[in-house]
């Protein structure tokens, strides 16, 4: 799993780096402000994976893999909804913001992973 979450990691990086040149070059300015904010938090979040899978390997326990789905959940709701949000004109609804309560609940995971389960 470790692995996993370090590909999706990366995956997720590519994404917020493309999404960011897009909205820098190819969206008008009324909503490429919107499309970097999902891209930023995207990428911060593409790090946040890429530590879960670094944490996954010295620490036991399932907290760091609920922390990583977490984010890879919360990156797709969230960052998903600004997107569709951006390309489409449409809201997605409440969707982009239970992606942000998931964000959230990963760190909190995250955290506790890295606090309480015992090393390797």
């Amino acid at each position: 799993m470790a692995r996993l979450w370090m590909v999706l990691g990366a995956l997720s990086g590519l994404v917020a780096v493309a999404m960011a040149a897009y909205a820098s070059h190819g969206l008008p300015p009324e909503v490429a402000s919107l499309a970097n904010t999902g891209a930023s938090l995207q990428a911060w979040h593409a790090l946040a994976l890429l530590g879960c899978g670094l944490l996954a390997d010295r620490r036991r326990g399932p907290l760091v893999h609920l922390a990583a789905g977490c984010f890879v959940a919360g990156t797709l709701a969230f960052c998903g909804g600004v997107y569709v949000r951006v390309l489409t004109e449409t809201s997605p609804g409440p969707v982009t913001p239970l992606g942000g309560m998931l964000l959230l609940v990963g760190w909190g995971l995250l955290a506790a992973a890295a606090a309480l389960a015992p090393e390797r």
